[in-house]
Parts: C-alpha cells; structure tokens; sequence
C-alpha cells in the first residue's frame, strides 16, 4: 500500500481575510502542518494543490465578471497566479518533497485532477507513476475543491479517507452534503486520529 495526502487548496484567499474565506481555514492550515508534523513518515507522496487561475481572463466564466456572482458557477476573483492570495496559507509548512499542483488555468478547475504539477504532469499519472492506491483528504473547500478531488479520487480506482478534522467548507449544509456524497461514493469519513 502506498498512501498520499492530498491538500487541497489551503491557501491565502480561502483561509480568513481572503477573497473567498471559509470560516476554519486557518485552523485547518495549522492542523495540517501539526498533522505532518507528528507523524513525518505516514505519507509516501504528499500533494498541494492551489487555484492558480488566469489573470487577464475570467477562467471560463469561473469569475463573475459581469453581474454578481452565484457562489456556485461564479465567484468573486480569487487565485489568481502570482497574487498573495493565491500563495499557501502561512500555517501550512509542506516539507521539500510535495508535489504542488495548480489548477484553474483558464477554467474553473475545483478539483486537484484539473491541475498539473510544476513540471506539466497531471495528477493521475503522477499517482500511477508513484504507486498510490490510498489517499488522505485534507483542505478546502469541503463543499466544493475536496468534494471534486476526492470523487475524481475514487473514479481513478483510489481508496479514500476524509479527514473530517481538517476540511471546511462554505456553508454547513453543502459541506454535510458534499461528505455525505463522498461516503456513499466510497469514501470514508474518519478524523486525523487514524493516522500512524
């Protein structure tokens, strides 16, 4: 068994005081850092992902550009690459050995399969190159990115766990909902307690 962690977009403008702020976000930042700091080797691949989206661009209709946005197709301007807030959340320390996908060149990109790591591999293959069958979910947004990412997880043959711990979401009910749709897809829902 190979196990990776999957962070998921832990970053400025998704954390308080950002563009697009889920409340919690900076406590899951330092849960995950606190995570990866007790237990250094449960992870054989540790990926963090980032929107990373366009900035002369609406990324696909992605940003509300004209009128308001719904919070659902269309959001406020938020990851955009090279920006502060598109840069980790301070909290979040990822050791030397992380793979950082971005994600939203151009399109909406919510979930880290969209992306592509700094040297142009996508998520999947960098999985099969490196052996992964099992995957950890941390980040945010519950309701949305760590939705995506984790059933495009399960759709690529992943066994997948949803530390409920270290995920925030938009709102309570989409993000009850988004784990609920997660459990029923196949993954499970367990706390960061689990992890040796």
């Amino acid at each position: 068994m190979t196990r990776a962690l999957f962070i998921i977009d832990v970053q400025n403008d998704f954390t308080e005081g950002g563009a697009l702020a889920v409340k919690g976000g900076s406590a899951v930042a330092a849960g995950v850092s606190a995570l990866l700091l007790a237990h250094p080797d449960a992870y054989d691949v540790i990926f963090a992902s980032r929107d990373w989206h366009d900035p002369d661009s609406d990324n696909g209709g992605h940003f509300a550009t004209a009128g308001e946005p719904d919070s659902k197709d269309s959001w406020p301007v938020h990851g955009v690459a090279g920006t502060p807030g598109a840069e980790y959340h301070s909290s979040l320390l990822l050791p030397d050995t992380a793979i950082h996908i971005r994600k939203g060149q151009g399109a909406a990109g919510y979930s880290i399969f969209d992306g592509v790591s700094e040297g142009g591999e996508r998520t999947g293959e960098l999985l099969i190159a490196n052996g992964v069958t099992d995957i950890d979910l941390v980040g945010l947004a519950t309701d949305h990115c760590v939705r995506a990412s984790g059933l495009d997880a399960l759709e690529h043959g992943q066994h997948v766990r949803v530390l409920t711990d270290l995920v925030a979401g938009v709102a309570p009910d989409t993000s009850d909902a988004a784990l609920g749709e997660l459990a029923y897809a196949g993954a499970l829902l367990v706390t960061s307690d689990v992890v040796d």
